[in-house]
């Protein structure tokens, strides 16, 4: 009789174990969080987003929908864009402490988070510090910046006082921080919170190997736009990743063997009024890549 009690007890808890199982994964699936393997980069530390300026055609809140389309949860927010979602203005470090909690209820409900803020940069320390300050109010991780070389230190230092990276951007040639070298320099001896936003389309544009200028820079990248260009020359233009000359898959192998860990955001600067499908095929193509030994 006890065999049987025994046997009873076991099959009860194994189905109420089952039910609780079915109950928590349907409560991630309809709460608008990702079911489970569905972002492969997590494990080594990748936020994969969008840089918002991908979708500039649109508003912001637009960017952030169409976003969470391509089945990602983090955005790069830039300056000037419109906000939209029914809050006027435009994307902005000085707005006020109101519209700042408006847009992050808003960024909660859509399941994004505003991970990064830029390309920006400030020419004194009271702007610096309200650049800082923003990126505490919002929670992001990471400002991308241009900023000038003698305002390093000062940068260095507000990163360090306020937990936050800023990652210097290369616009393609002749541009100030066009060359890593240039770049790393400019860094020497800083904080480790500031490092490089390596943009590999404008690295080629540059004339530059992407995977060579991000195994010069091991140790300083914080994070990434990632693209992939359909040549290697000025005249290039963005293609789903993995079908381009930029060797994604090179560049992702290179990233997991420097242990990175940060943002990476996906900017698709081609197709501009109706590129949403070419960021979700080429984030399609990055998780799967991103899977391999």
């Amino acid at each position: 009789m006890n065999f049987y009690k025994n046997r009873l007890s076991l099959l009860i808890y194994g189905l109420g174990f089952f039910l609780i199982t079915v109950a928590v994964g349907f409560k991630n699936v309809s709460s608008g969080g990702p079911a489970k393997n569905e972002r492969p980069e997590e494990r080594f530390g990748w936020k994969l987003g969008t840089q918002a300026f991908t979708f500039n055609r649109f508003t912001f809140f637009e960017a952030v929908a169409k976003t969470a389309s391509c089945k990602l949860d983090y955005i790069e927010a830039y300056p000037g864009q419109e906000i939209g979602g029914g809050i006027e203005g435009k994307m902005d470090y000085h707005m006020d402490p109101a519209k700042r909690e408006q847009i992050l209820q808003l960024l909660k409900k859509n399941h994004v988070k505003m991970a990064a803020f830029g390309v920006t940069g400030a020419d004194s320390e009271a702007e610096w510090i309200k650049i800082f300050e923003f990126a505490k109010a919002m929670g992001i991780e990471t400002i991308t910046a241009e900023p000038n070389e003698k305002d390093m230190q000062l940068i260095s230092d507000l990163c360090d006082k306020y937990k936050i990276n800023v990652a210097i951007h290369n616009h393609a040639k002749p541009s100030r921080y066009w060359n890593p070298d240039i770049l790393l320099n400019a860094v020497k001896g800083k904080s480790k919170r500031l490092g490089m936003c390596a943009d590999l389309g404008h690295w080629v544009h540059s004339g530059l190997d992407p995977l060579e200028c991000i195994k010069k820079a091991e140790g300083r990248v914080l994070h990434l736009h990632l693209k992939d260009l359909n040549g290697t020359d000025e005249n290039a233009h963005d293609v789903h990743w993995g079908t381009g000359a930029t060797n994604i898959d090179a560049v992702i192998k290179e990233l997991k063997r420097q242990k990175f860990k940060g943002i990476i955001s996906a900017e698709y600067e081609y197709n501009w009024d109706n590129n949403t499908d070419d960021v979700a095929k080429s984030v399609a193509y990055f998780r799967q890549s991103v899977q391999k030994p």
